[in-house]
């Protein structure tokens, strides 16, 4: 549109110029002819009056369009080179007039008048004459350009409609490309130009590869999950078999730990697509939930909020990413603290620990995933480093956003602000 407008502006401005220059010519030359007509007529009309009578004869060769005056003593009007060429188109006109010694002037700034002069009489006295233009210039200039400008506002209303409808294809992709790898294969139909043509027909080519890797990858995971899950089941049912012992509840902590990185492993790698819809949940009950079951294992976790709060959300997958955040303050700290309040138009969950925090310029690379802290952490640390990219993940997917900030008093504050949706 912008290259179509300016196309337009410029055509408009040319022709407009060039229009004016013509048009301007066309005047002066009109101009030219009917000044000859009324002077021919004054003359002979002057030069035939008695002398005491041509003051009153002058009076009534006046119009609203040339004024007429007449002297016997006031020295003849200056010449004007600016108008010699159209004082050669008057006495072209009227070659009568060549003898009359014809002048021609610019008018002062300030007068009405445009153009003036005088023509001398055979008795050697002189008609002053002015000639005035019924609209201004400014004005006629403005009427001429608005008419033109007709076109130019139709042709621009005309072009905007067919680029809009050459550009659709192209909307239509873009809304393809937001939702690539997101769900099932949006095939989108070749329309409009060749160029637009090919484009949509290699983002096909594109989008089919990256969804037949994204099926790949997600049976690989689901099959490396369940290899991986079968023999730490019978290792962790042999372990059973052992007696009460020190190695046996070592090794279990350690079937567990293998077992929660793989499924943290797998959360994390399986792909962008979105499978859970958004439900009616009591987030609130949720959330205490939560800690009821961290405090069955005697964990010190509280939570601060209210015993209600209906919304409309991604239960499964903010249950984990509140999960991890509680148990990430437990490992990393020796108390967890769970808050949940309506600001507004948003739904805050703050959660808070009393552990050492993560140093200032490290709070965006916790995010990272496979990211290890341990300077910041002086617990030994486990998993993969998983934790807080899938709880991100998972609130981006929700529409929201994940805050960390180191508290003053002391550890971390991760808190997750999502959209307020009521149920329907």
């Amino acid at each position: 549109m912008a290259i179509l407008l300016l196309t337009l502006v410029l055509e408009f401005a040319v022709g407009t110029l060039i229009y004016e220059r013509a048009s301007h010519l066309s005047l002066q030359e009109d101009d030219a002819k009917r000044l000859a007509e009324h002077l021919v007529i004054s003359r002979k009309l002057l030069k035939e009056a008695p002398r005491d009578e041509r003051h009153a004869m002058a009076v009534q060769l006046t119009t609203g369009r040339y004024e007429i005056h007449w002297t016997a003593s006031l020295p003849a009007p200056p010449l004007a080179p600016d108008l010699d060429k159209m004082r050669r188109q008057i006495l072209a006109w009227e070659p009568s007039l060549a003898k009359s010694n014809l002048r021609l002037r610019l008018a002062s700034p300030g007068r009405h008048s445009e153009i003036n002069g005088g023509l001398q009489l055979p008795d050697g006295s002189w008609l002053y004459f002015g000639m005035h233009h019924a609209v201004g210039k400014w004005e006629f200039t403005l009427g001429r350009m608005g008419l033109a400008l007709i076109p130019v506002l139709a042709l621009l209303f005309a072009g905007g409609l067919l680029i809009r409808r050459t550009l659709a294809p192209l909307r239509e992709l873009a809304h393809a490309t937001e939702h690539i790898g997101l769900q099932n294969r949006v095939e989108v139909q070749e329309a409009g130009t060749e160029d637009i043509r090919h484009l949509i027909r290699a983002f096909n080519v594109m989008q089919e590869r990256i969804h037949r890797l994204i099926a790949e990858r997600t049976e690989t995971l689901a099959a490396v999950g369940h290899d991986l899950r079968t023999p730490l089941a019978r290792l962790q049912l042999r372990l059973e078999e052992l007696d009460e012992t020190g190695p046996r509840v070592a090794m279990s902590q350690d079937v567990g730990e293998m077992t929660a990185m793989i499924d943290s492993l797998l959360a994390f790698l399986g792909g962008e697509r979105d499978p859970e819809a958004r439900v009616h949940t009591d987030l609130a009950v949720m959330l205490a939930t939560i800690i009821d079951n961290f405090q069955d294992q005697d964990q010190d976790a509280d939570y601060d909020g209210p015993d209600h709060l209906d919304v409309v959300i991604r239960a499964m997958s903010i249950r984990r990413a509140v999960s991890n955040l509680v148990e990430n303050a437990l490992h990393y700290g020796t108390r967890a603290r769970l808050f949940l309040a309506r600001e507004g138009e948003e739904v805050v969950i703050r959660v808070e620990d009393d552990g050492p925090g993560i140093p200032e310029q490290r709070l965006a690379d916790a995010l990272k995933p496979f990211t290890r802290l341990d300077p910041a952490r002086q617990r030994n640390t486990r998993g993969l480093g998983l934790g807080l990219a899938i709880v991100d993940r998972a609130v981006k997917q929700e529409g929201g956003k994940l805050i960390l900030a180191n508290r003053a008093e002391g550890g971390l504050r991760a808190e997750i602000r999502l959209a307020f949706v009521a149920p329907a």
